[in-house]
């Protein structure tokens, strides 16, 4: 899916940028909070480190999966991917997130509290 979008998306996700990740508060509401994201474009797989304890990954946490939508904007350019995100603990998907992050952005403080919140795209909007 997200493999057809050409090189202009894959180049536009690996680029420095502040997202945004929003999930569903349980009244309906948008909790929306500034995050860094990487995108794997062959597994069309969105991931946020996060402390386990945080907002966003006690919500997903509790719902056990939920939708979810992280986006990014460069002046005209942006792009949103929705899917649906779990939590995942596990030391080497952690460390694998880590690193991806430190790729995209920069090497993450420690955390011994560090989750991922793992996204399935589903979804793509956006003008890259």
């Amino acid at each position: 899916m997200l493999s057809s979008k050409g090189e202009d998306f894959r180049a536009f996700w690996t680029e420095r940028h502040l997202c945004t990740l929003t999930t569903i508060r349980p009244d309906g509401t948008p909790h929306v909070v500034p995050v860094g994201v990487t995108l794997d474009v062959e597994t069309a797989t969105a991931r946020v480190i996060t402390s386990g304890g945080s907002h966003k990954a006690r919500q997903i946490l509790a719902a056990g999966t939920a939708p979810v939508a992280v986006c990014q904007v460069d002046g005209r350019r942006w792009s949103t991917l929705e899917g649906r995100a779990v939590v995942r603990r596990e030391p080497e998907v952690v460390r694998d997130a880590e690193r991806r992050y430190a790729d995209r952005y920069r090497t993450p403080r420690p955390n011994p509290e560090r989750v991922v919140i793992e996204i399935a795209v589903t979804r793509v909007l956006g003008t890259v």
